[in-house]
């Protein structure tokens, strides 16, 4: 099966957005191979044995997803970035649920680094990183998108700026900045030191 084009993909959610549903039907299986992909690189930063598994992750994705019927789709690569944001929010609130039932439990912090994005690690406190990425967008919008799409995501430099609309040296240059703002804010060292 060929890849499915970013035109094609566009008209499709285009159609669903206005009541197409047979729209979102033929879209599900053009997609859904990368999806499972993201979803995979999200579990593998899991503990083994997690609530969620890849195929998991990606029901609960759709169960969130075809709520936005009133989405304006640019392209591809929007579609992409929310759905990286869909993922985000999908395993952030599981986390806030365990906590909530372990009254705090014990997390592992884990530093936020390039081999985050490519290599399975330990767990990473979710909901420590979902914070520091709301007080980061609180400053810098754009600098947390670029966090969620990398590292949520999966998507590379290349994607990210294509998903954003921005350079690839800019793209670079926020994830360095994120990547060292996120550190301090969730080791509690200030800003800059």
């Amino acid at each position: 099966m060929n890849a499915p084009s970013g035109a094609e993909i566009t008209l499709l959610l285009r159609a669903w957005s206005k009541g197409e549903d047979e729209a979102l039907e033929q879209l599900t299986p053009l997609v859904y191979r990368e999806l499972y992909r993201m979803a995979q690189r999200q579990m593998a930063r899991e503990k083994p044995g997690h609530v969620l598994q890849n195929t998991a992750l990606v029901n609960e994705f759709y169960l969130r997803f075809v709520k936005l019927r009133g989405v304006e789709w640019q392209d591809r690569a929007h579609f992409f970035a929310l759905s990286a944001r869909l993922m985000r929010r999908t395993l952030t609130d599981l986390a806030r649920s365990r906590l909530y039932q372990k009254r705090g439990g014990t997390i592992q912090h884990v530093p936020l680094d390039e081999a985050l994005v490519a290599s399975p690690q330990s767990e990473v406190d979710l909901v420590a990183l979902d914070k520091a990425l709301e007080n980061l967008a609180a400053i810098d919008e754009r600098k947390s998108r670029v966090v969620e799409l990398r590292f949520f995501g999966g998507l590379s430099v290349e994607e990210t700026a294509e998903a954003l609309r921005v350079s690839e040296d800019t793209v670079k240059r926020d994830w360095k900045f994120a990547k060292h703002w996120l550190l301090c804010e969730l080791t509690g060292n200030a800003h800059g030191s």
